[in-house]
């Protein structure tokens, strides 16, 4: 090739060179995450706690195939949301979809021979 036509094509040669640098540096890597989300958004099950994109965290009560019911707080908060709310799943991720949900027992707070007077709690242990 004569250097002229070289020449000609080397805006060609790199606007090529930049778009497929965007391609795997960009656009691949993106495509892999929203993947692996909708994988995880795929596998939830009631019980499974979630983060929402917002940061509300709390427990699936209720599940469907567009939304589910969370309930967070003290006060048992029931919340309905669209599946695409939520960010990230503690049990879901490391579970197959097919697996059941066990609830693991809940250990008591304080030994049964302690007593705890009004003094002795602070008032986080009040929950104020």
């Amino acid at each position: 090739m004569p250097a002229e036509q070289l020449g000609s094509m080397y805006p060609f040669i790199m606007m090529i060179v930049v778009i497929a640098f965007f391609y795997f540096f960009a656009v691949r890597p993106q495509k892999k995450r929203e993947k692996e989300i909708n994988a995880m958004r795929d596998a939830l099950r009631v019980g499974d706690r979630v983060t929402t994109i917002g940061g509300i965290r709390g427990k699936i009560v209720k599940l469907g195939d567009e939304y589910l019911t969370i309930e967070t707080g003290s006060r048992k908060t029931q919340m309905e949301l669209s599946k695409w709310a939520i960010g990230s799943a503690d049990d879901a991720t490391n579970r197959p979809a097919t697996d059941p949900v066990v609830d693991e027992p809940v250990e008591p707070v304080h030994d049964a021979d302690e007593t705890v007077t009004e003094e002795d709690s602070t008032t986080e242990d009040r929950g104020i």
